[in-house]
């Protein structure tokens, strides 16, 4: 998918990219690849392979939920900031907020905010486990995101914390889950969170399946999780 198809795809989902945020990814491109060559962000570089599976691909979770644009997101496990950056250019308004536990991924990330000039984008290096615990931030967001981090009963335990009553979790991954939906069943449950479904969408050109787990947070989650960092990995809720 080349930066014009990448522009057509999207207008056929009724977005139109301007001269100006076309510029911001073909930035994001550049920095990406530049950065890569320093820090291990991305298996995937060339062009048209980042513009179909990482800028179209993070922009998909738009379509998957009744989108707000102008909501509050936090972004669990970033990386090189997808899903949260590239549905920050093409909704300006929307509040991003990233979390990510390599500070070499924040410097990237800054360096990225600052060139593209993005407003409302709040960065900290911290561990999804630590900073669910923070009363700042904890219920603090409409839409909580993780794309690829660990399986889902590790997740929700790292990400429903974050997530305001009423609001949505949701997991980005790139096959059917349904042997980690049943493992995570209890979690989900314990957390406060209610298992809604499943969302499949196939990339343009590729053909390549996308499932969106969507959670909802239907009560608070109890004050001990998240647990201490490592402890959701070693010991995942049962």
């Amino acid at each position: 998918m080349l930066p014009e198809e990448f522009k057509q795809a999207l207008a056929k989902k009724n977005i139109h990219l301007s001269d100006t945020q076309m510029n911001q990814f073909a930035r994001y491109f550049e920095l990406l690849v530049e950065w890569n060559e320093k820090i291990n962000l991305t298996a995937i570089t060339e062009e048209k392979e980042v513009y179909l599976k990482h800028f179209y691909d993070s922009i998909l979770l738009a379509f998957s939920i009744e989108f707000d644009p102008k909501a509050q997101l936090c972004d669990v496990g970033s990386g090189a900031g997808f899903p949260s950056i590239p549905l920050k250019i093409v909704f300006p308004e929307l509040q991003v907020t990233i979390v990510d536990s390599l500070n070499k991924r924040i410097n990237f990330l800054q360096t990225l905010v600052d060139e593209l000039k993005l407003t409302q984008v709040s960065l900290f290096h911290d561990r999804a486990e630590t900073f669910g615990q923070n009363k700042q931030f904890r219920e603090q967001f409409d839409y909580v995101t993780a794309r690829a981090v660990a399986r889902l009963n590790v997740l929700v335990e790292l990400c429903l914390p974050l997530v305001k009553k009423g609001g949505i979790f949701c997991a980005l991954k790139a096959a059917k889950a349904e042997e980690e939906l049943l493992e995570a069943k209890p979690a989900i449950a314990i957390l406060g969170g209610k298992y809604r479904e499943d969302v499949e969408m196939v990339l343009p050109e590729s053909g390549d399946s996308r499932h969106f787990l969507i959670i909802e947070k239907r009560k608070e989650t109890p004050k001990k999780y998240p647990r201490k960092p490592g402890t959701p990995n070693k010991q995942p809720i049962k």
